[in-house]
């Protein structure tokens, strides 16, 4: 099992090695596309797809989309609100991974102060 840290340095290598980062992007990009990719579990939330729904997609010959239930080959994209979160957790590790964030110990950290923090906090209603 790879350490959170690990998997921010293949999540960053990975999109440094298909390009994404051949060009500068400045914070406020990379946080706008971590923001899309919730707003792409929400659009699946919208359109009645439960949290733990996953399908398939690949083109066929004719270049038309076909979903699928399995993941019959490695090249079927992974489809549903996991997959989104997944999205989301990736483009995090790609943002540390182009920072040099810890990410491990700055959710240690985290974590243990939202531990010491009074039940429903602040009063707010979300």
């Amino acid at each position: 099992m790879k350490t959170i840290n690990e998997l921010v340095q293949a999540a960053h290598q990975n999109a440094v090695s298909k390009g994404w980062w051949d060009e500068p992007r400045s914070f406020g990009e990379i946080i706008a596309l971590i923001h899309s990719e919730a707003s792409e579990a929400l659009e699946d939330h919208r359109n009645g797809k439960l949290p733990t729904e996953v399908w398939f997609e690949a083109k066929n010959y004719d270049g038309v989309i076909v979903q699928f239930k399995e993941q019959a080959a490695p090249d079927f994209k992974p489809c549903g609100i996991p997959s989104e979160l997944a999205d989301i957790v990736i483009r995090v590790f790609d943002a540390c991974g182009r920072y040099d964030i810890d990410l491990e110990r700055a959710i240690t950290q985290k974590m243990a102060y939202n531990a010491t923090r009074p039940q429903r906090h602040g009063g707010k209603v979300l």
